[in-house]
């Protein structure tokens, strides 16, 4: 997700923050915890955030996916930040399924229609084999 999170980044000339959590999720523990807690919906205790999105015409967002759902930190950035957010596009990373799933949940909580959505495995991340998607993507978005 940092990957692609930069790369548009980069492409776009835009700010980026990363979403920190203040939650331990390393290790099979923390990855079958991650799980759970996102299918229970629940809201991760954040870092403070740099940027205001109300001060931004458009915020591009995205996720891992926990379980085929959005991850709990982003669950609490969406929450926290409702109606200070203009216009979203958003983005997901998973393993073999989920993403649009937890696409379809980011517009739900975030009451937004994106104007761009993305969905990519982890191998074509990892593998470089998602550059047509992204400028597809990016298309939409200039």
């Amino acid at each position: 997700t940092k990957k692609i999170a930069l790369q548009i980044a980069s492409e776009l000339d835009a700010d980026i923050e990363e979403l920190i959590d203040t939650d331990a999720r390393l290790g099979a523990w923390g990855y079958l915890k991650s799980g759970r807690e996102a299918i229970q919906k629940k809201l991760a205790v954040l870092q403070p955030q740099k940027y205001k999105p109300a001060e931004y015409d458009l915020i591009i967002i995205g996720t891992p996916t926990w379980a085929a759902a959005m991850a709990c930190p982003l669950r609490t950035y969406l929450s926290s930040n409702q109606g200070a957010i203009k216009a979203v596009a958003f983005f997901a990373t998973h393993g073999s399924s989920g993403g649009e799933n937890a696409i379809r949940q980011m517009a739900k909580l975030s009451n937004l229609e994106p104007r761009a959505e993305l969905a990519l495995t982890t191998r074509e991340v990892l593998k470089d084999m998602a550059n047509e998607k992204l400028q597809t993507f990016l298309a939409r978005l200039k």
